[in-house]
């Protein structure tokens, strides 16, 4: 049954029907609606629209049809209401007859779909800031297990700079760490009130809509009826978020797909995220970690689609607008699952110690210390770099690394070096003299680890 009837001498066609109802994504608002029709029933009695014994029966009768569905609001679906809101309607009006029609006196859809939207959201952000915690616990144990794993860092998949294991997962750290500032400052934009705004125009009673707000949990109320119905920048702002979010994590498994490729031989994944192959049996495939990232482009889809929805909608509210949830829902169910999947991956994940160290050493990942060596002997840098450049030329004809070049060879291109290169030359001086805030030296490490884990503590406590 809709609840706009009247106006209509005709019954809507079975197909429109179909394409216009939205019980098949709204029906996970049914909480929230709830919630607010409660709280709406408050704010009723206080204008004199329902008495005291009137308001009680209502909100007895919600709070048994949020019992009723909290386990399994799937159940709602067979039902042939045209959204959730029509449906906790018809379900009142079933428990306390007529008195259920009262409900929606000077309350739209337009401020009750909005306000469903920003409660779902609210408590969804606190999900999603939990599962990110998790991932970001993990990294940091990861971390801790591994900080004296040495492995070669890259620039545009080149060999670069010996790093560690430990520093590398400090950087996926910092990165999750921004996305939960950023739903923090979502959820700071996000935390006022439409309830009260009608369809448009405001509400006809003289409710108290700060007090409606904060008996929803919320700041405040907002202060335009027009801009309440028809706002959805909190949508925007998530999907943003979990587009960003995403593609850490697809970064992340970018990373560890070519770590766990033949060639690099750098980690071994669990059996517990891998699969096989129908054909060769050999295949251990990291199909996990392809999935995520895989699933970042649909996220990313679901902004573009939200936003070319929303850039030339007139104000105030358009049917366009009921395309929101799909994508936002499909969008932070996505995320979620791709958080709770790097874990798994994490959990069990082993370092090839040995590889990664002989990795660090090839490539002249050295050849940054041979400069600045030579700077200490007051050579300007520019000049520094030509001359180990050279050096490298040389060592690659040889087949050398830097460190097995003798002295006399090295002097050939410069003669300040002397037999106090060599020391500066091994992994261990590489990663110790990257003692400054951030860097990869143990000691930084060692730091990093123990701030990042007293972040969490903060958090989980």
């Amino acid at each position: 049954m809709a609840l706009w009837g009247g106006r209509f001498s005709q019954a809507a066609d079975d197909r429109f029907r179909h394409f216009n109802d939205s019980l098949g994504s709204d029906y996970r608002l049914v909480e929230h609606d709830i919630i607010g029709s409660i709280a709406w029933s408050k704010a009723l009695k206080t204008v004199g629209i329902l008495t005291i014994d009137e308001q009680q029966k209502i909100e007895t009768a919600l709070q048994a049809l949020r019992i009723a569905v909290k386990d399994d609001p799937k159940q709602i679906l067979n039902s042939n209401a045209e959204d959730i809101h029509s449906w906790v309607e018809q379900q009142l009006i079933e428990i306390v007859g007529d008195l259920g029609k009262k409900l929606h006196t000077g309350r739209s859809r337009n401020d009750q779909v909005a306000t469903d939207l920003k409660l779902w959201c609210v408590d969804e952000i606190v999900l999603l800031i939990e599962s990110i915690n998790q991932l970001r616990s993990q990294l940091v144990n990861t971390a801790d297990k591994y900080q004296n794993s040495v492995m070669p860092g890259f620039t545009h998949l080149q060999r670069a700079q010996p790093i560690t294991f430990a520093h590398w997962c400090l950087a996926y750290f910092e990165m999750l760490t921004r996305d939960v500032n950023r739903l923090n400052d979502t959820l700071t934009r996000l935390n006022v009130c439409p309830l009260g705004s009608g369809a448009l125009a405001g509400t006809a009673y003289p409710i108290d809509r700060d007090k409606l707000a904060h008996d929803l949990g919320f700041a405040k109320a907002t202060n335009n009826s027009l801009d309440s119905v028809s706002d959805r920048d909190h949508v925007i702002e998530l999907l943003s978020n979990a587009a960003i979010g995403m593609n850490h994590l697809s970064r992340f498994a970018e990373d560890l797909i070519i770590f766990n490729s033949g060639e690099a031989n750098f980690v071994e994944l669990s059996d517990r995220v891998t699969s096989g192959s129908s054909l060769m049996p050999q295949k251990k495939n990291p199909d996990a970690l392809e999935l995520i990232r895989g699933k970042s482009g649909r996220v990313c889809g679901a902004l573009t689609a939200v936003l070319m929805t929303f850039k030339g909608l007139p104000l105030a509210y358009n049917k366009d607008m009921q395309e929101d949830k799909e994508q936002l829902f499909d969008a932070l169910d996505t995320w979620h699952d791709c958080l709770e999947m790097a874990v798994l991956v994490l959990e069990d994940i082993k370092i090839n110690n040995e590889r990664c160290l002989e990795a660090a050493k090839q490539g002249y990942a050295n050849a940054t210390e041979l400069a600045d060596y030579l700077v200490a002997k007051g050579v300007p840098f520019r000049e520094a770099h030509h001359i180990v450049g050279e050096a490298v030329v040389g060592a690659i004809a040889k087949q050398k690394a830097l460190e097995e070049m003798t002295l006399e060879e090295l002097k050939q291109f410069s003669s300040v070096i002397e037999d106090d290169v060599y020391s500066i030359l091994s992994i261990e001086s590489c990663l110790a003299k990257r003692c400054a805030k951030g860097g990869v030296s143990p000691l930084q490490i060692t730091k990093a680890i123990k701030k990042a884990k007293n972040c969490l503590i903060g958090i989980l406590n």
